[in-house]
């Protein structure tokens, strides 16, 4: 028996006493509720309604029942709201706030094409991090080592000037004595790259080449940064995919030149059983690699 289907045409034809407007409420045929109070009937043991050519009445045995009936069918339909709730849930993912406007609507309409409603949501690594680990995103694209990671994103220096066709190198920044009483210039990291894994090596780099502390130094935006870039010969250190974006020219750094500078990125999910999280980084892996600034295709970007 379908006990909340039965216990739905109970409660409808009892508030309005008629099995017709009763039944015409809980949109099924008379027949159909008729049937189905009846089998009620049968399951609890006792009638339920008097019944008249004119009208259905309540018996004791139905009034005790009707409150239990009623909160039944309310749970139900909240169960059944909540269910279509879910299946419509978009799947909040927390991505770099380097990624491009442009290749976040590509990716939202590849994930819409596999049946993913994606909600993309920028913040900076440690953000990431605790957003997916308290599960406030269902993903998140994490920064990890580029020997870790899924999409990795080569590094250099982004400059005004051109300056050639070489890499640059940071010893080419320190300053001089006739430089003393002026700003020196200074290599701007952006937020995405404040991570232990790029500011340390560029860190102990900074020292091996002899620049002072403040010529290595997180800027608080990637906007302030590229205007230092512009007045005052500064570096900004970037992909080559942002660096065109910003106009900048972009070179790798002369010092790492031959073991390579790179983000790395891995996707985390907050839920291991999470398909769409999973189908997301499987299917949608080519639009993520846009979104980072690989410039190739998923896996393949390592």
């Amino acid at each position: 028996m379908d006990l909340v289907g039965a216990c739905r045409a109970f409660v409808h034809v009892s508030e309005r006493g008629s099995f017709t407007v009763g039944a015409a409420a809980a949109r099924m045929a008379q027949s159909v509720a008729s049937r189905r109070v009846a089998a009620l009937e049968r399951h609890l043991g006792r009638r339920l309604l008097e019944r008249s050519s004119r009208a259905a009445t309540l018996t004791p045995f139905g009034r005790d029942m009707l409150p239990l009936a009623t909160r039944l069918v309310r749970l139900a339909d909240e169960l059944e709201h909540e269910a279509e709730a879910a299946r419509h849930r978009p799947l909040r993912l927390a991505v770099p706030a380097t990624c491009p406007t442009a290749a976040l609507a590509r990716l939202i309409a590849d994930a819409h094409g596999q049946g993913i409603r994606l909600d993309p949501r920028p913040a900076a690594p440690a953000e990431r991090a605790g957003l997916v680990a308290s599960r406030q995103v269902r993903a998140a694209l994490l920064a990890v080592p580029a020997t870790d990671a899924a999409w990795t994103v080569p590094l250099g220096l982004a400059v005004a000037a051109a300056p050639g066709t070489g890499p640059v190198y940071l010893d080419t920044l320190r300053p001089g004595r006739a430089d003393r009483a002026q700003r020196p210039r200074r290599v701007w990291l952006q937020p995405e790259d404040d991570v232990p894994h790029i500011r340390d090596r560029l860190t102990r780099l900074r020292d091996a080449v002899g620049l002072r502390p403040a010529q290595l130094a997180v800027a608080p935006t990637v906007a302030s940064a590229v205007a230092d870039v512009l007045s005052h010969g500064d570096a900004l250190l970037t992909s080559p995919d942002q660096a065109r974006r910003l106009r900048l020219h972009w070179r790798p750094v002369g010092e790492l030149a031959a073991a390579g500078l790179a983000r790395g990125y891995a996707l985390a999910t907050a839920d291991d059983t999470d398909a769409d999280a999973t189908r997301l980084g499987e299917r949608c892996a080519d639009g993520i690699a846009r979104c980072l600034g690989t410039g190739t295709g998923a896996g393949a970007a390592r």
